[in-house]
């Protein structure tokens, strides 16, 4: 068995080893792990039946990650997509009153599109000609973005009418483990500790159950039915020229998250080559266009990479072993859905900030030199975080880059794709 998993996964040529995969990929899950339970409620507000989009979550999730670590031997998972799962629920079911299954097929003609630009390798042509600036910006935004969510998971910042954010009330329980959770984290990061995150979650969550903020309602179910959401996408629906727009929104959203999400990641696990471009970057949209398919099949929003994955990588994982532990907890979790559901958000929110810390260290890569480069590149990583959006905050940067340039009498630096997508985040934004 390791010489097979040595022979698909190449272990000793990335530096790890199935030990250190196996405790990567159980960070990754647990980080992500929240999605098993907020998308089903989510996808309930579009009228698709909660315990169906659970079982759903987890096939989709099981099958994009398993594919994307088979396929191109990443520590990349897989999931619905947050924020795409808000725009399918409130923006296309409610707002336009599209039914979900016609939303459903507007998933799969857009992975579709994403696979067929996958193969003709126009979606790597497009990720390989993107300025290494701002590449590291758009990392850096997410780092950025991670930490935000961290510092609200932890109920460190929250909400204020007045200043936009505020300080929690750092006394409350929950807060208070969480922050030492932080603190633990960092420290056996600091010391090089394999698995430092994963220690940190469970240290967490144990300190919990005494106090009542830990709840075990069992330890294994039967998961629910698939049927009412099984193949029930619209297909036919979607082909009429009213759901142009939404097609187009789907699939300018998902390629500026996922193309954000990609780099972030890839870059923090040293994966990309010195001129920016990506190894195997076709088999990566090739994964990632098929989970896309599957999980409107399955009956859920659009399937893409995690940020999450970073957690992963930061604890060791370097090769798609990582993600196929994920894939495979994510199947557990159909038959451990009360235990694997026990693991409270202020005990994972920590994860997200050691993370998100180690990767605004990318900005220091940045030509500071060179202000047409970088000051775009920090724009990028500012307009994530404040625009709550990843998508909406690398469409900005785009556009930001190519004016900038333009004014700086730089533009023969700019190439044909930050064109091409500087264009599509102008449209996005119209559409919004």
């Amino acid at each position: 068995m390791r010489a097979f998993v040595e022979r698909v996964f190449r272990l000793k040529e990335s530096g790890t080893s199935i030990s250190t995969e196996i405790v990567a990929g159980l960070t990754t899950f647990l980080t992500m792990a929240y999605i098993v339970v907020v998308n089903p409620q989510i996808m309930a507000q579009a009228g698709i039946d909660p315990g169906a989009a659970f079982t759903a979550t987890c096939l989709a999730a099981a099958f994009g990650s398993a594919m994307m670590g088979v396929i191109s031997n990443y520590p990349i998972a897989l999931a619905p997509a947050m924020g795409i799962n808000a725009y399918f629920a409130f923006t296309v079911v409610q707002g336009m009153g599209v039914p979900w299954q016609q939303a459903l097929g507007a998933v799969f003609v857009s992975g579709l599109m994403f696979l067929v630009l996958s193969m003709l390798k126009v979606r790597e042509w497009l990720l390989n000609a993107i300025p290494m600036s701002l590449k590291l910006g758009m990392g850096t935004g997410i780092g950025l973005f991670l930490a935000l969510l961290g510092l609200k998971g932890m109920g460190v910042v929250v909400a204020n009418p007045v200043t936009l954010v505020g300080i929690g009330n750092l006394a409350a329980p929950s807060t208070l483990l969480a922050c030492g959770g932080f603190l633990l984290m960092a420290g056996l990061a600091a010391r090089e500790v394999p698995g430092a995150i994963l220690i940190g979650v469970a240290a967490a969550t144990l300190a919990g159950v005494p106090l009542g903020l830990v709840t075990f309602t069992g330890v294994v179910s039967a998961p629910p039915s698939l049927a009412p959401t099984f193949l029930q996408l619209d297909i036919a629906g979607v082909l009429r020229l009213s759901m142009v727009g939404v097609i187009a929104a789907l699939f300018l959203l998902v390629m500026l998250d996922n193309m954000g999400t990609l780099i972030a990641t890839l870059y923090k696990a040293k994966l990309m080559r010195a001129d920016g471009s990506v190894p195997r970057l076709g088999r990566v949209l090739i994964a990632d266009s098929g989970g896309a398919i599957v999980g409107s099949m399955l009956g859920t929003s659009t399937i893409t990479s995690y940020i999450e994955s970073a957690a992963g990588i930061q604890a060791g994982g370097r090769t798609g072993l990582t993600a196929v532990v994920v894939a495979l907890l994510f199947l557990a979790c159909l038959l451990f859905a009360p235990l694997a559901l026990a693991v409270p958000a202020y005990a994972t929110a920590p994860a997200l900030l050691v993370v998100a810390l180690a990767m605004v260290s990318a900005m220091r890569d940045l030509p500071w030199d060179d202000a047409a480069e970088a000051l775009p590149a920090a724009a990028t990583a500012l307009a994530v975080v404040f625009t709550f959006s990843i998508a909406s905050g690398i469409g900005l940067g785009f556009i930001t880059y190519v004016v900038v340039n333009l004014i700086a009498g730089c533009g023969r630096r700019i190439s044909g794709a930050v064109w091409v997508i500087a264009l599509a985040s102008l449209a996005l934004l119209a559409l919004e």
